[in-house]
């Protein structure tokens, strides 16, 4: 435009880059207006789905609420109780069943804790004196082991014919 001379040329390409740039603005403000409304509505049917969604969850918990009061209603807690304690009797007697089929024929019932640690004391007092004497299962350190098993040595057979010279 700066390069343009002055007169009725200038004036009719200023005159359409006016309009031009009008419908530009007026294009834009379109747009701009365009966009808002679509992100309102946007916005407004994603509400609406939240609502409906809300909806469907409280008729749910309302449904739901219902159905537990029914089914607490047929629940009878003495009923429970009872069963419960029928089957705490009934493992009570699978224990004793167990004990008695699990019973030896061979060890007393009645075995005294006193003579039990009686025997225990006199064991360890025996273990004591053994640690003193030395065990039977501790190698022998004192007394050498013997070459020979069953039968005294040979003597050579060499010197067994010189004694039988001599």
């Amino acid at each position: 435009m700066a390069k343009l001379r002055n007169g009725p040329g200038k004036n009719a390409v200023q005159e359409r880059a006016i309009r031009t740039l009008r419908q530009k603005k007026m294009y834009e403000a379109q747009l701009a207006q365009l966009t808002q409304q679509s992100f309102n509505m946007e916005s407004t049917a994603l509400a609406t789905e939240n609502l409906r969604n809300a909806m469907v969850t409280v008729d749910a918990m309302k449904t739901a609420n219902k159905e537990i009061k029914k089914q607490y209603g047929k629940i009878n807690l003495d009923t429970i109780e009872t069963m419960h304690d029928d089957m705490a009797e009934m493992l009570e007697q699978a224990n004793e069943i167990q004990e008695t089929i699990g019973r030896s024929y061979q060890v007393p019932d009645e075995i005294d804790e006193a003579d039990l640690q009686a025997e225990l004391e006199a064991l360890s007092g025996s273990q004591e004196g053994e640690d003193e004497l030395g065990s039977y299962l501790d190698p022998v350190t004192s007394n050498p082991i013997p070459d020979f098993i069953d039968e005294p040595p040979l003597e050579a057979p060499t010197q067994n014919v010189k004694t039988a010279a001599s």
